[in-house]
C-alpha cells in the first residue's frame, strides 16, 4: 500500500504544471533564461492580465520567481521544486520495479509437474 505523503507544496506544483499554458512558460524560462512578463505574453495568444494570472499560479508553487532590475520585473524558473516530483515519482517506480521483479521471477520458474 501506498502511503499518501502528498504535501501541500507538492500538490501546488503538479496543478501549476498541469496546465499546457504554464508548461509552455517554464520551457520557455529553462531554454531561454529569465524574461520580462510582457515578453512572455507576446508568445501567447490571450491578453497580458491571462498571462500574468499563469505566472502567479507559478510563482505560489515556487516554480518561478520574480526579479526586479529597475523597473523591469524578471521571471525567473526555479528547478528545485520539480525535485520534489521526481522523490514522489522514484517512490512509485520502486514499487512498480518490485513488481516486475516478482513477476519475472513467476515467469521464469519452471512449472512444477506433479
Amino acid at each position: 500500500m501506498v502511503e499518501r505523503s502528498d504535501s501541500d507544496q507538492l500538490t501546488l506544483i503538479l496543478k501549476a504544471a498541469g496546465d499546457v499554458t504554464r508548461r509552455a512558460i517554464l520551457t520557455h524560462l529553462a531554454q531561454e533564461g529569465p524574461a520580462r512578463v510582457t515578453d512572455i505574453a507576446a508568445r501567447f495568444d490571450m491578453s497580458l492580465n491571462a498571462v500574468s494570472k499563469h505566472i502567479m499560479v507559478l510563482e505560489r508553487a515556487g516554480l518561478v520567481c520574480r526579479r526586479t532590475q529597475w523597473r523591469e520585473h524578471l521571471i525567473e524558473v526555479q528547478m528545485a521544486p520539480l525535485a520534489e516530483i521526481d522523490q514522489w515519482f522514484s517512490g512509485l517506480r520502486s514499487i512498480w520495479d518490485l513488481r516486475l521483479e516478482t513477476l519475472g521471477t513467476l515467469l521464469t520458474k519452471e512449472p512444477d509437474n506433479d
